[in-house]
């Protein structure tokens, strides 16, 4: 159903410290005022919540020794968040130099006032899942009224805002008819249908795929029921204080990791073929779904 290279896990080349409910503010990184002298400037790397902390930064971790092994007096050091509502929170306060936020949140961190330089390649993976149980009694999205259905967060726009449209557009009135329980995280959407807690689950390939092949009694009592049309892949978004040579670096480096044997190893752990060019542009066929998805199921903040 989906076209993903298999996910090879290997040892984290390197682990930072990652936020949690009683350190979420306590990261304070410092940041020499110039290179010129030969100084070493860190740049906090910031992904949304793909994953929980901890997963993310077994996925993530070696591109950040990979790009400061590269770029020339320069640190990587990525940052994840607990849950979607405190990464925004840094997303859009500016906290981060570099980003990778989800396409929902690359339209807002426009409007903050970074700049789109590059995104996640495969845009026909960015798409929305329902899960169920194989023995449910769920056949159609009628079925669903009535029933929880799981969710990461409000924000997630495959595995949350898409699932929601899908629903609304086939007949539900997924606002008033389900009872939507946003959970925290992918991996917790998934574990409250396999627990059945949940009638139904919504995420997205990545998280699904990857779960799935930790724990195979997750594919033996769970299926993938319904998945919407894909839409835009992840955007990559820089401060425009970065100085434009080390957004060349990083653009370089990203964008030709498929092309050598390291740089392949680094993306079969995001389950990503590559990364690509983009701009602001690019995103506006999200801006269209996030009308649509304002007018027809719920306001967006």
């Amino acid at each position: 159903m989906f076209n993903l290279k298999p996910l090879t896990y290997l040892c984290v080349l390197f682990l930072v410290a990652c936020s949690s409910d009683n350190n979420e503010n306590a990261y304070q990184p410092s940041f020499s005022k110039s290179n010129s002298q030969g100084k070493t400037v860190e740049y906090v790397f910031g992904v949304h919540p793909l994953h929980n902390p901890q997963r993310l930064h077994e996925v993530f971790s070696p591109l950040m020794t990979y790009l400061s092994k590269n770029i020339e007096d320069s640190v990587f050091k990525l940052e994840a968040s607990r849950n979607y509502a405190a990464y925004d929170k840094k997303l859009y306060s500016s906290k981060f130099d570099f980003a990778l936020p989800n396409p929902f949140q690359t339209v807002n961190a426009v409007k903050k006032g970074y700049i789109v330089f590059g995104k996640m390649a495969d845009d026909e993976n960015f798409r929305g899942i329902i899960l169920v149980r194989k023995d449910s009694q769920i056949e159609s999205i009628a079925d669903l009224k009535g029933k929880i259905v799981s969710y990461p967060a409000p924000t997630a726009l495959a595995a949350t805002m898409m699932p929601q449209y899908y629903i609304q557009s086939h007949g539900v009135d997924v606002m008033k008819e389900v009872d939507n329980r946003y959970v925290g995280s992918q991996e917790s959407s998934i574990m409250n249908v396999f627990l059945k807690h949940s009638v139904a689950g919504a995420t997205w390939p990545f998280p699904w795929i990857s779960l799935s092949r930790e724990r195979p009694e997750l594919a033996e009592q769970l299926v993938v029921k319904w998945q919407t049309d894909p839409l835009v892949n992840n955007g990559l978004v820089v401060k425009p204080e970065v100085p434009k040579a080390v957004v060349a670096d990083v653009s370089s480096l990203l964008f030709n990791l498929h092309n050598t044997e390291e740089g392949r190893l680094i993306l079969s752990r995001m389950e990503l073929s590559s990364f690509e060019k983009a701009s602001s542009d690019t995103y506006v066929p999200v801006q269209r779904f996030l009308e649509n998805f304002s007018r027809e199921v719920r306001p967006l903040n």
